[in-house]
Order: structure tokens, then C-alpha cells, then sequence
């Protein structure tokens, strides 16, 4: 047991929830889809990081590796994405990739949870079991769910932030919502980036990495849904002598 396979899962989880709390509140006070789905998302992430940090404290649990597997590692990445087609993209678009998500997360309900699991073969990682992940799966087609919700996920969430930066930068409008937009970027990709380091062997890659995007998205809507003074904003939108 360590800091970082104990505490840190349960510090994002912790961050997540709290960021939840806020995009729901602004939900309920503006009533716009993506919000609603973007606070969905980010309660898959603290469920995610409250399962990784059970792991680390009390070891095994069948139900927990398989909530943690369905909502941190399945779903969340793909229903933040959704939250920016809703956001982003035209009608029909927004409801007819939402009625396919919505399928798809039952089908990766039923699939997770009728899985066959083999605790063991977490040992076989190249963290030695000290950290969760999909090779405690038996069930064949169940861990190939994985990069197709991730894929799109990623895609949607961090093309749209990026996207959206770039517009409010080439027209010199809301620059707030430029940086909050890169910050969100850079969150959504930080986890991707610590998988990546997970499976090359480094420690604790994933679970720095989740904190880490946690922490930047947080920070990212907050920058993105808070305008700078007037006079900030005039002062950057005018070139200099």
C-alpha cells in the first residue's frame, strides 16, 4: 500500500464529485443537454476513482472492479463527449449518437457484469496486482468495449475543446473561454496519457494521470464559464503600439 495507489484514486474521485456538483447546479439553472451529460460524466469519474482507491486500501472486491470497470474505464470518457456533440454539433446528430451511447452502456452493463473474473491474473500486470485493470477479465469481447467507447470519447470531448478554443481565438471573443477550453483539452487527454504510462510499466501512471485531468477540467470550466473583467478583455483585444 502507497500514497499513490491509495490516496490519490480517492483525491480525484473527491475532485470529480465536486466538479459534478457544479456543472449540475449550472445545469439546473440553464436546463442545456450537455451540461446534464457532461455532470454524468464526471460522477462515472469519481466512481471510477473511488473504486481504484477501495482497491488500494481493502484489496479485492468483485462488485467494485466491476463498477470500476464499467463507469472509469468503459463509459466516462464517452459521455463527457457526448455532453460536446450536444454542445457542438447539429441536429439529428446529438440524439441519434445519444440513443447509440445510451445502447451501448447497457450492452457494456450487461457485458461487465455477467463477465467471469479471475482476480489472479491481476498479478500477471506489469504492476503485480498493486493496481487495477481489465486483465482480471476471463470473458472474451468484454475488454475490446474499451477503446471503442474511449475512441469516440476522446475524439468528441478533446476535438470539440480544441475546436471551440480555436474559434474564440481567431475571432478574438471570450479569450476566457479559449484557455478554458485548452485547460479541458489537456484534462481529457491527461488520462489517456497516464494509461499509456500504465502500460509501459510506470507506477501509478494512470492514477496521477486522472488526478491530473480531473483537476485540469475543473479548472477548465471554471475558466470557461467565468468572463474576465471588461477591461481585461479590451486590453487583450487590443494589439499593442
Amino acid at each position: 500500500m502507497n500514497f499513490v495507489t491509495t490516496y490519490v484514486p480517492f483525491i480525484s474521485s473527491l475532485v470529480s464529485f465536486i466538479f459534478a456538483f457544479f456543472v449540475l447546479k449550472r445545469y439546473t439553472q440553464r436546463k442545456k443537454s450537455h451540461l446534464l451529460l457532461w455532470g454524468i460524466g464526471m460522477i462515472f469519474f469519481g466512481i471510477g476513482g473511488f473504486c481504484e482507491g477501495y482497491f488500494g486500501f481493502f484489496g479485492w472486491n468483485d462488485t467494485i472492479f466491476r463498477l470500476w470497470y464499467l463507469f472509469g474505464a468503459i463509459l466516462v470518457a464517452a459521455w463527457l463527449g457526448q455532453g460536446t456533440v450536444y454542445l457542438l454539433a447539429k441536429k439529428p446528430w446529438p440524439t441519434i449518437t445519444m440513443v447509440l451511447l445510451g445502447l451501448g452502456s447497457l450492452y457494456g452493463l450487461f457485458r461487465v457484469f455477467t463477465a467471469q473474473l479471475d482476480p489472479s491474473l491481476l498479478t500477471a500486470s506489469v504492476h503485480t496486482g498493486s493496481e487495477l485493470s481489465g486483465h482480471a477479465i476471463v470473458t472474451s469481447g468484454v475488454r475490446s468495449l474499451t477503446p471503442i467507447f474511449n475512441i469516440y470519447g476522446t475524439l468528441t470531448l478533446v476535438g470539440g475543446a480544441m475546436y471551440s478554443a480555436w474559434i474564440f481565438y481567431r475571432k478574438r471573443v471570450l479569450l476566457h473561454r479559449t484557455l478554458g477550453n485548452i485547460l479541458i483539452a489537456a484534462g481529457a487527454l491527461a488520462p489517456a496519457f497516464g494509461g499509456a504510462g500504465s502500460r509501459f510499466g510506470i507506477p501509478a501512471a494512470l492514477y496521477i494521470g486522472e488526478l491530473l485531468g480531473a483537476i485540469l477540467m475543473f479548472i477548465g470550466f471554471w475558466r470557461a464559464t467565468t468572463p474576465m473583467k471588461s477591461e481585461q478583455v479590451q486590453a487583450q483585444l487590443t494589439p499593442a503600439d
